[in-house]
């Protein structure tokens, strides 16, 4: 038994078979030695001193362990495992408390090691359960320095020192390795009690991690924050958790990265009660979760308030309710009901105060994105919905998966924050872009990166080449992307000239960008034109792209004569007469007209400056980007003579829903029978380069887009459910 004031203390020491001292538990090595004596706080009396060995998985014994303890693999192999001794000890302290006359004890350890960086992380792997006792301790280096002020720091005190401090007996020689320990600290502690010295503040280790929001308005010590790294996706902030067991996380201190698509990234960063705990977190740098390596390093409290940090009152009533178990379910069909959600869950997972206990996500004007947080007052109702994860509801299937208050943050931020064009004011101003091109020529003023890390992005590769970026041609960062639209590891930059190319090369060869090297070349436009169309460039030459569309984010090179790319949700809400004309003339069809984007006349007009947009977003070709126009743009787009968008006439249709790798050859074949053209498809994609799972598809008559969104709107290509909507 344990109490919040003990009348006894049982004096532990432990070891493992790795590392000792400071570093004791920073190795993941398993605990191989237990010793403890129980203390009468009243009577000044002890009980009996054990020593049990423990049988580790692992025998093989570090060299300092071995010069150390003194002991051996074949010693060790004759042990108990570690769930035996536990039991042994907890029967043995209560018979020495009962022979003293005592009912209650509290651990007292040399520092925090033992208890928080070995015995709890070791029986979470082992799925033990450890008594109360283990969650309750006094680190006696820290009453000791409470006890004698003038004592050395803290973090400085050994066994050791402070017996020489006392003036003590330090002749490690003269027991065993363990008995000596435990009878010095004994010594200390009888030291302290004639000093009047009342143990009263234990140390505690917080039995399970409390979920809970968290407000931008807060303020988070960046002392007690770290980032862990190398997760696997489908890791919860329990699992997390659970790999910082015996370390106190902040009420809602764990908060899971999210990539630009809003899925996790494999990263987290966790909040500590304090500095001293976050140093312990610290010492977990490469321990294993599972089969992976989690790599642990400092983080900011203004990055953790970036992630998990929320202003939305919807969100914050929401998140209310403690010690709820959420789900957070994508996939969902946009006409959705909270009714829906409800019968989809179905009465063997009831969620907590029905449709309060849902979350659907929205961006700002209202429309759904398809994702939705549900909250479940216990365990057992959350196991039941994540088994129906995939299951089908209406023609979609949901993916369920376990989620965090930040993340319920972090997403609804994400979407709320979405640039929109909320409404289609009046007049419409055409914009004019400078025409846009892919270098060619024999003239080596590019260069080409490879191996780059997949996260990399246009800032990423900016900073990896420093003072050049100055000598990059407007619009000149290129990524490649693969055939399902992600990136490559490649990327094409075009300089001012080949001198500034050649210096590129030689200057940024093999330097590192994150964990990777990423070697650079200096090439020609006409070499770097047929990789971007599909082609390869290797050191056996040139190989011309294949006889298909290029494998590139959207499709805007002369040979292909499309037009720029519009954000999907701003191409939802133009109506057809700002994109199609009404009617066109054949002789009209054949000038070939430059292209024109369109935008609001407003207060803070929207503008698309290629020139001074600089650097073009993480695609190539450019993406639409908005600044604030000058007022003075404003007035010359006004005169301009500008024709419609798209580069034939008909009617428009917005597909939603396509799985992300989708390419033109699956659309048309999707509407095979509708007298299509690759050119008739625009692809969109997002402000990171990356499939939006939307396109644009021109028909050539209003009569057919009608027709073939009465006939294929709610049809399967691949496993999604394509929504179409006339434009």
């Amino acid at each position: 038994m344990t109490a919040s004031h003990s009348d006894s203390l049982v004096v532990l020491f432990g070891a493992t078979a790795g590392a000792y001292g400071a570093k004791l538990g920073s190795d993941e090595r398993e605990l191989i030695l237990l010793v403890w004596q129980v203390v009468d706080l009243q009577n000044k009396k002890v009980g009996t001193l054990h020593k049990s060995l423990v049988k580790a998985d692992n025998l093989d014994l570090s060299d300092q362990c071995r010069e150390v303890s003194g002991l051996t693999p074949e010693g060790l192999g004759k042990a108990e495992p570690l769930d035996r001794v536990l039991q042994q000890f907890s029967q043995l302290v209560s018979s020495d408390l009962k022979v003293l006359g005592r009912s209650s004890y509290t651990l007292c350890s040399d520092g925090q090691l033992l208890i928080r960086q070995v015995l709890h992380p070791e029986t979470s792997k082992k799925n033990f359960v450890l008594s109360d006792c283990f969650y309750s301790f006094y680190d006696l280096r820290k009453e000791f320095h409470t006890c004698y002020p003038s004592s050395a720091a803290v973090k400085d005190q050994t066994i050791k020192t402070m017996a020489e401090y006392l003036g003590l007996g330090t002749d490690e020689a003269e027991e065993d390795f363990g008995v000596w320990q435990v009878k010095t600290m004994v010594a200390i502690i009888f030291s302290m009690l004639s000093e009047d010295h009342v143990f009263t503040e234990p140390e505690t280790v917080k039995h399970k991690y409390e979920t809970g929001p968290c407000s931008k308005s807060e303020t988070v010590d960046s002392e007690t924050v770290i980032r862990a790294r190398g997760l696997p996706w489908q890791s919860s902030d329990q699992d997390i958790a659970r790999f910082f067991k015996g370390l106190n996380i902040a009420k809602g201190g764990v908060a899971l990265c999210l990539n630009s698509q809003g899925r996790r990234n494999g990263e987290a960063l966790v909040r500590f009660v304090n500095s001293e705990q976050r140093d312990l977190a610290l010492e977990r740098h490469k321990h294993h979760m599972g089969s992976r390596y989690i790599e642990v390093y400092k983080a900011t409290g203004e990055e953790f308030l970036k992630i998990a940090g929320g202003t939305s009152n919807e969100v914050a009533q929401f998140l209310s309710k403690e010690n709820q178990v959420i789900i957070r379910m994508r996939g969902l069909p946009f006409t959705a009901t909270q009714e829906d959600v409800l019968g989809f869950l179905g009465p063997e997972c009831p969620v907590t105060g029905g449709k309060e206990g849902l979350l659907f996500v929205k961006y700002p004007d209202g429309r759904p994105t398809g994702d939705a947080f549900v909250l479940f007052s216990c365990e057992e109702y959350a196991q039941n919905a994540l088994k129906k994860h995939k299951e089908i509801l209406g023609k979609r299937y949901i993916e369920l998966f376990r989620s965090t208050a930040a993340e319920v943050q972090q997403v609804l931020n994400r979407y709320m924050s979405t640039p929109l064009i909320p409404t289609l004011p009046t007049p419409i101003i055409p914009v004019i872009p400078p025409p846009y091109t892919i270098a060619t020529g024999s003239v080596r003023d590019c260069v080409r990166l490879r191996g780059l890390p997949y996260t990399a992005g246009i800032d990423d590769i900016l900073e990896f080449m420093g003072d050049a970026t100055g000598d990059i041609k407007p619009h000149g960062v290129h990524m490649v992307l693969n055939q399902q639209g992600r990136p490559s590891g490649d990327a094409f930059i075009q300089m001012k000239s080949a001198d500034k190319a050649f210096m590129v090369a030689q200057k940024c060869h093999k330097k590192m960008m994150k964990d990777r090297y990423v070697e650079v070349f200096q090439c020609s436009g006409e070499e770097m034109n047929f990789v971007l169309m599909g082609g390869t460039l290797n050191r056996s030459g040139l190989s011309p792209p294949p006889c298909k569309l290029p494998c590139l984010s959207p499709p805007a090179y002369a040979a292909f004569q499309t037009a720029a790319v519009i954000p999907a949700e701003a191409a939802a809400l133009y109506q057809p007469q700002a994109l199609l004309p009404s009617t066109r003339t054949p002789q009209a069809s054949a000038a070939a007209p430059p292209t024109v984007t369109y935008y609001p006349a407003q207060a803070a007009q929207l503008y698309m400056n290629y020139t001074a947009y600089y650097p073009s977003p993480p695609v190539s070709p450019t993406t639409v980007g908005y600044i604030a126009a000058p007022p003075g743009a404003v007035a010359a787009a006004a005169t301009a003579t500008h024709t419609p968008i798209l580069p034939q006439p008909g009617a428009l249709v917005r597909m939603q829903g396509l799985p992300y790798n989708t390419g033109m050859k699956e659309i048309l074949s999707f509407f095979q029978g509708y007298q299509l053209q690759a050119d008739s498809i625009l692809m969109l994609y997002n402000f990171s380069g990356q499939p939006s799972g939307e396109a644009l598809v021109t028909f050539p008559s209003l009569d057919l887009a009608k027709q073939a969104v009465a006939e294929r709107n709610g049809q399967l290509l691949g496993s999604r459910c394509v929504q179409l909507y006339l434009v």
